[in-house]
C-alpha cells in the first residue's frame, strides 16, 4: 500500500475521478474493527478495504463492503484476490471517468456484451469481484478501453474521439 500511495496516491486524476482513494492520513479502521478502509464509492455505497488479520501479508487481499440500510447484513466480501491487482484497477476504472470527450457508457439489454468479446481482445485481467460468475471483465477494441460491468453496463475510454466513435459504431445502444 505504501508503494502505491507513493507511487500514484496524491494524482487524484488516476484514483478519484469517480470513486475515492483515501489521503494517507484518512485511513482508518471499519467500526466493526474487521478491516483498514482505503477507498470509497463516491455515493457511499460501498468502502474498500484489506482486513486487519492479513496487513502483514505483502500483498493481501482486498475486500468490499457495501452500505445497506439493514447494517446487520453488512459483510466484508472478497473483490481482488490482491492489493496490487487492486491498485491496477483503480487506475484503469478511474480513468473510464477522467475526459468526458473520450468516455463513455452503455446499459447492456440485449447481446452487446457478446459483440463486444466478439470484436475485441480479453484483457488478462481477473474477473472480479472474486468468485462472482458474472463480475467485471476488461478489453481493448480499437484502441478503447472498455469494462464490462457484470453484463449490465459497459464503460469505455479511446485513446481519441474516432476510436471511440468506431466502438459506438460496432456495438449498438445509445
Amino acid at each position: 500500500m505504501r508503494e502505491a500511495y507513493l507511487l500514484f496516491g496524491r494524482r487524484r486524476e488516476l484514483t478519484s475521478n469517480h470513486d475515492r482513494l483515501l489521503d494517507p492520513a484518512e485511513l482508518y479502521v471499519d467500526e466493526s474493527k474487521e478491516a483498514l478502509v482505503f477507498r470509497h464509492e463516491n455515493q457511499g455505497a460501498a468502502s474498500w478495504g484489506i482486513l486487519l488479520d492479513s496487513l502483514q501479508d505483502d500483498d493481501p487481499a482486498v475486500f468490499v463492503r457495501l452500505d445497506l440500510a439493514d447494517k446487520s447484513a453488512e459483510r466484508w466480501v472478497d473483490w481482488l484476490e490482491r492489493l496490487s491487482l487492486c491498485f491496477v484497477e483503480i487506475v484503469l476504472s478511474e480513468s473510464l471517468h477522467a475526459d468526458e470527450e473520450l468516455c463513455d457508457f452503455l446499459d447492456l439489454y440485449g447481446d452487446e456484451a457478446e459483440t463486444l468479446e466478439a470484436n475485441s481482445v480479453r484483457l488478462p485481467f481477473p474477473e472480479y469481484p472474486t468468485g462472482d460468475e458474472d463480475g467485471t471483465r476488461w478489453f481493448l477494441a480499437q484502441d478503447v478501453l472498455l469494462r464490462v460491468d457484470g453484463g449490465a453496463a459497459l464503460l469505455a475510454r479511446g485513446r481519441t474521439a474516432d476510436d471511440l466513435d468506431r466502438v459506438r459504431d460496432l456495438i449498438p445502444g445509445d
